[in-house]
């Protein structure tokens, strides 16, 4: 499995044109970041034996949403040097995050529902510090829109909330995980050898990704133009699509393998990242870019989408305060998010963004349980 990549590794170093073979381009750097998602999970699970599950999962999250990363924060840099670019890095963020609650935590419920016949996963408390942290940085977003610009001190105080993030998640509880087939085989090694192990797998399945995706997101966008999608939405929905690939697959292999806990726990993290050091990062790579410090001014359409991302992500957040994701959630989920995209419109935006709000303030009010759930999660993080 490690040696299976470096075919795409060794040609992608040796010169290879790879822009002339878009087929055959994405076949061999889908693949290997199918490889790289089965690396990860292995990792993930055996670094349990040292440390959380939550900061494992934070970790592989991480890793796995990098592609999201790269492809971010050349638009951003872009964006520094020809303002046209904003629009399109923005659009990139938002369009990755909606698509991760919209069609990730559904996809893995789904999945879970069809493959076990259950209703709902259910998570551990141990994950109420991600949702935590998602909570917060959910209320936060909504400023965003409202000044109608991302400045160095929202960079300052999003990246801040990830720090918090990974702090807690590294005091969180190490439990002793079951682990069966390969990764018993990794967890039986003496513990300096296993920790050298799973450090490697970790840096390789994210170097193998990292150098995968752009040629991967690249080809599926030359194949869209050919076949007359506009790039507009290439860059919202595509790129998105392709870089957010790893994550995926690896949240569906957790499920495959009967652990639905883990593989949503993965989505939830790779959330609270993208929301928070992403979104973080965009003005500083903004600023270093355009060599001025100055806001990234946020045009119309794009405050449209970013009230809409942080409506969708607020509604997320009060569906999982009671620590799990019922199937009926996940189906309103998808159909609320694959709607949206048949009718891309101004009005449309900002009516699901007013739906989220008002199906939010609704099951808040209807639902005691879920009104004491949301305020314990921003209560806990706020005292931190």
């Amino acid at each position: 499995m490690v040696c299976l990549p470096l075919c795409w590794a060794i040609l992608k170093f040796s010169g290879f044109e790879w822009e002339k073979y878009p087929i055959l381009t994405a076949f061999l750097s889908g693949f290997s970041i199918v490889i790289s998602a089965f690396l990860l999970c292995w990792a993930a699970e055996v670094a349990q034996k040292d440390i959380s599950q939550v900061l494992a999962i934070a970790f592989l999250a991480l890793i796995a949403v990098l592609p999201e990363y790269a492809v971010d924060i050349y638009l951003t840099w872009m964006a520094g040097k020809d303002h046209t670019y904003i629009s399109y890095a923005l659009a990139n963020m938002t369009g990755a995050n909606r698509l991760l609650i919209g069609f990730g935590w559904s996809l893995v419920v789904i999945l879970y529902w069809i493959l076990k016949k259950e209703k709902a996963i259910h998570l551990e408390e141990s994950h109420g510090i991600e949702l935590s942290f998602l909570c917060l940085a959910t209320l936060y977003s909504f400023i965003l829109p409202i000044k109608g610009n991302l400045s160095l001190i929202d960079g300052i105080i999003l990246i801040a909330i990830f720090g918090f993030y990974i702090t807690s998640a590294s005091k969180a509880r190490v439990i002793e995980p079951e682990l069966h087939g390969i990764t018993l085989e990794l967890g039986m090694l003496p513990r300096t050898l296993r920790r050298i192990v799973i450090t490697f797998l970790f840096l390789y399945a994210g170097f193998i990704i990292f150098i995968s995706a752009k040629p991967f997101a690249e080809v599926l966008i030359s194949i869209g133009r050919t076949l007359g999608i506009d790039e507009f939405i290439l860059i919202q929905w595509v790129a998105p699509l392709a870089s957010e690939t790893p994550e995926f697959l690896a949240a569906s292999l957790f499920v495959f393998k009967a652990k639905p806990t883990m593989g949503l726990g993965t989505l939830i993290s790779s959330k609270v990242n993208q929301w928070t050091l992403l979104v973080g990062l965009i003005p500083i790579i903004f600023c270093i870019s355009s060599s001025k410090l100055c806001p990234m001014v946020i045009d119309e359409r794009q405050i449209e989408e970013l009230f809409l991302t942080s409506g969708q992500s607020i509604f997320a957040v009060v569906l999982l305060c009671t620590f799990y994701l019922s199937v009926k959630s996940a189906w309103i989920l998808f159909i609320l998010f694959f709607t949206q995209l048949i009718f891309p419109s101004k009005e449309i935006r900002l009516i699901y963004g007013f739906v989220y709000l008002g199906l939010t303030l609704f099951i808040l009010v209807k639902d005691r349980t879920r009104l004491k759930g949301f305020f314990s999660l921003f209560i806990r993080k706020c005292k931190c």
